[in-house]
């Protein structure tokens, strides 16, 4: 470690023990005496205040958070612009797709006030994507799993007494619930593969499948990317046994809650909206379906973390605080509110009794990210990938050669 690092790495440690300090000195009186934070976020302004406030209810000092509510599109420059004006926020909510884009502009938490070993051991392995050579760039805070949603009433009119949990299953009864014409026209679909456009979260799907094969994304020009992608875009070929799936089919979410589509790949967080959609919908939830005999098994996450700016003028307070948002309690509270898996392994361990929690949190144990370098750019470049090599315009080592070089490309901007 060279003299900078130790002196940065003692000035840290002072401000987080200055920090801890006041706020426990802040207990026992009025919230108003207690110095509120600013922080910025995508989540729903309600909804995190709605979190705030039953955690609150519980404290003898209540935390003081403002929180501003940003657009999913619009944060990285308005991020920016704050910053360069003197006007940021204290802290902010960092998803994984800002890693990239964000990680020069915030502080990174010493491994010497909390070691590697310490997070790897408290968080889930997908919250690894904080962690730098030089620190913890975020807190994690939130988890939102891929998994399977599957129509109980068509699986169960075709035979089959279980979902399935393999990609070989899946394609099996793809081929048995799959309803189509002489002219090809679908009416029910056992699987939307094969397209972009109308498949919901078909980017989130393949990643999913690219980390099931071991691939790392970056670098996609191997055998098992082609593979995925081959498996993927079968499912629109009309030629092809395993044919379920074409552009001019509605959204694949939406033909699910009409009771069309058999198995819908879609986040956790979807349960609700599916269910207010469609209450006569006889449906439930699976872990997503892995290769048989794979050694590794993922699903996609989004996860969430506190993040703090270089130029927070309140960072030992906003760490202080937003630390215990990342407690037991907080985390308890926000599982209660969201139905999403905590992002904690001790509170993993147990498994809840409601049906669908269960397979949330065991999704949260295999859920992995990736270091997106822009969200938009890449899923423009996933969708040239899938729509050329289904048009025939690439063959699918062409197609993953030039996505793979456009991916880097972004990266080393």
């Amino acid at each position: 470690m060279s003299n900078f690092q130790i002196v940065l790495t003692g000035i840290f440690i002072f401000f987080i023990i200055i920090g801890v300090v006041v706020f426990a000195s802040l207990k026992g009186n009025s919230s108003q005496d207690v110095p509120t934070i600013v922080l910025w976020g995508t989540i729903k302004e309600d909804l995190f205040n709605k979190f705030l406030t039953d955690f609150n209810l519980e404290q003898a000092t209540p935390l003081n958070i403002s929180y501003v509510q940003k657009r999913p599109d619009t944060f990285h420059q308005e991020f920016v612009e704050a910053l360069a004006t003197g006007k940021g926020p204290d802290a902010i909510i960092l998803p994984q797709d800002l890693i990239l884009k964000e990680k020069d502009k915030l502080i990174a938490i010493p491994y010497t006030s909390f070691s590697q070993r310490d997070f790897k051991n408290t968080f889930i392995q997908e919250a690894e994507l904080y962690l730098t050579d030089n620190g913890i760039l975020a807190i994690p805070f939130a988890l939102d799993p891929l998994v399977m949603y599957w129509n109980r009433d068509t699986l169960s009119g075709a035979g089959f007494a279980r979902y399935p949990s393999t990609w070989d299953e899946v394609t099996t009864l793809s081929k048995k619930v799959t309803n189509k014409d002489n002219a090809k026209n679908i009416s029910q679909s056992g699987l939307a593969f094969g397209e972009f456009r109308n498949v919901t979260h078909a980017k989130e799907i393949i990643l999913s499948l690219l980390m099931q094969a071991g691939n790392s994304v970056i670098g996609l020009s191997s055998k098992s990317a082609e593979s995925t992608l081959d498996f993927y875009t079968q499912f629109s070929n009309p030629t092809k046994e395993t044919y379920s799936w074409n552009r001019a089919l509605p959204q694949s979410k939406n033909f699910f809650i009409s009771g069309d589509l058999a198995l819908y790949f879609g986040f956790a967080s979807e349960i609700t909206d599916i269910r207010t959609k469609n209450p006569q919908l006889n449906f439930d939830v699976a872990p997503m379906p892995q290769s048989k005999n794979a050694q590794i098994k993922a699903t996609f996450g989004t996860i969430l973390g506190f993040a703090f700016p270089r130029s927070s003028p309140n960072f030992n307070t906003a760490y202080s605080v937003l630390s215990i948002l990342s407690g037991q309690s907080a985390l308890l509270k926000w599982t209660e509110l969201t139905y999403l898996p905590p992002v904690r392994r001790d509170m993993l361990t147990v498994k809840p009794a409601d049906p669908y929690l269960s397979i949330f949190y065991d999704s949260a144990l295999i859920a992995k990210g990736w270091l997106d370098p822009s969200a938009n750019d890449t899923s423009m470049i996933f969708q040239s990938m899938v729509e050329n090599i289904v048009s025939g315009k690439e063959i699918i080592s062409e197609a993953i050669t030039r996505g793979s070089n456009q991916i880097n490309n972004l990266i080393t901007q």
